[in-house]
C-alpha cells in the first residue's frame, strides 16, 4: 500500500467561454473530488507514505480541517494512528469528519499557529512523526502531481488561478510547473480580504503574520505564509490578487448550479477571479483553475453565506 499514491487522477473539466465574464473557456482540474475532498491528500499523503516508509508508527498534525481529514486518510489507509489538533475556529461538523475517518481529535488554541505548536510538542513528548499541512518539501512535491496530470491529459494551458493559504499548493503549482517545462506559465495566487497573509507580506517586502483572520475562508487561515511560498515571485512569475468573503460566496453558489460540486470559499476565492478579475485574465487564452476542494462546506453553510452577504 505504501507505494502506490493515496490520492486520485482527478477529472479536467472545462466551461463554456460564457461560464464567466472572462470570456475564456476555463480549464477546472477538480481536485474537490478527492476522496479527503480537497487537493490536501496530494501532499499530505506523500509525506505520510514517506514517513511510515521511513519507519512512523504515529502522526500528529495540525489543520483548520483539510489537512488533518487528508492525513487522516492517509493514516488509515497506512495503518497508522493519526491524532488532528484543530483550533476552535474548525467548526464541529469538520472535528466529526475528521473523528469519522478514524483519527484522534483534539481542540487547542484560538488559532492554527497555536493549534500547530501544540501538535509539534505533542508529537516531541510521544517521539511520534509530526506533518506539517503545508510546508514541507514533499507536501510541495506531492501537490505537483495535480499539474503533472493535466499535462499527461493533453491540455494547454498558459496561466493557473489557484488559492492561497499557507502556500502549500502554490509552492507545488509551481514545482509541477517547473518540472514540466512550464516555468514561464504564471501563477495567479488569490486571497480573501481577510485572510491574505501572502498578498500582505508581498506589498511590505516581508513576510509579516497577520494580527487576526477575519474571512470566512478559514481554510486560507494562516497568519503567515511559509518562507519558501514568500521567496517564490523572485523565482517564478506569481502575481497575487484579492477577492472578497462575498465574491468567494458568490462564486460557490454558481459553481455548484453549474457543475453540482460544492466547494468552500477557500477555493470559491479562486474561481471568483473569472468574474471578478476578468481583465486579469484577458491576456490569457486557456486559463487553469485549481478546484482545491474543501469539506468546510454543506448546503446549509451555502445558504447562511448567501444571505449573510448576497
Amino acid at each position: 500500500m505504501a507505494s502506490a499514491s493515496l490520492h486520485l487522477d482527478t477529472p479536467l473539466a472545462q466551461t463554456s467561454p460564457r461560464y464567466s465574464a472572462s470570456g475564456k473557456a476555463l480549464w477546472l482540474k477538480l481536485d474537490a473530488l478527492q476522496p479527503s475532498g480537497s487537493f490536501k491528500l496530494r501532499g499530505v499523503g506523500r509525506l505520510c507514505q514517506h514517513e511510515v516508509e521511513n519507519g512512523a508508527r504515529e502522526i500528529f498534525c495540525a489543520s483548520g480541517g483539510n489537512a488533518g481529514i487528508a492525513a487522516a486518510h492517509a493514516g488509515r489507509a497506512l495503518g497508522v494512528p493519526v491524532t488532528i489538533v484543530v483550533p476552535e475556529t474548525t467548526a464541529v461538523d469538520v472535528r466529526q469528519a475528521i473523528a469519522a475517518t478514524g483519527a484522534n481529535v483534539l481542540v487547542h488554541g484560538s488559532v492554527f499557529d497555536e493549534a500547530n505548536d501544540h501538535a509539534v510538542a505533542l508529537a516531541r513528548s510521544r517521539e511520534a512523526t509530526y506533518v506539517h499541512p503545508f510546508d514541507h518539501p514533499l507536501l510541495w512535491d506531492g501537490h505537483a502531481t495535480l499539474i503533472d496530470e493535466v499535462v499527461a491529459k493533453g491540455a494547454a494551458f498558459d496561466c493557473v488561478v489557484t488559492s492561497v493559504g499557507g502556500g502549500g499548493l502554490l509552492a507545488g503549482i509551481v514545482a509541477g510547473l517547473r518540472r514540466n517545462g512550464l516555468s514561464d506559465v504564471p501563477v495567479i495566487a488569490v486571497e480573501t480580504e481577510g485572510a491574505a497573509s501572502f498578498h500582505a507580506s508581498l506589498e511590505a517586502n516581508d513576510r509579516i503574520s497577520l494580527p487576526a483572520i477575519t474571512s470566512i475562508a478559514t481554510s486560507l487561515g494562516a497568519r503567515q505564509v511559509a518562507q519558501h511560498v514568500f521567496d517564490l515571485p523572485k523565482q517564478h512569475p506569481i502575481e497575487s490578487v484579492l477577492v472578497s468573503d462575498a465574491d468567494a460566496v458568490a462564486a460557490c453558489l454558481k459553481f455548484a448550479d453549474a457543475h453540482r460540486i460544492l466547494v468552500e470559499p477557500a477555493c470559491g476565492a479562486a474561481l471568483a477571479v473569472a468574474d471578478v478579475h476578468a481583465g486579469l485574465l484577458s491576456r490569457f487564452d486557456n486559463p487553469l483553475i485549481e478546484i482545491c476542494g474543501g469539506i468546510g462546506v454543506s448546503l446549509e453553510k451555502l445558504r447562511l453565506w448567501q444571505e449573510k452577504f448576497l
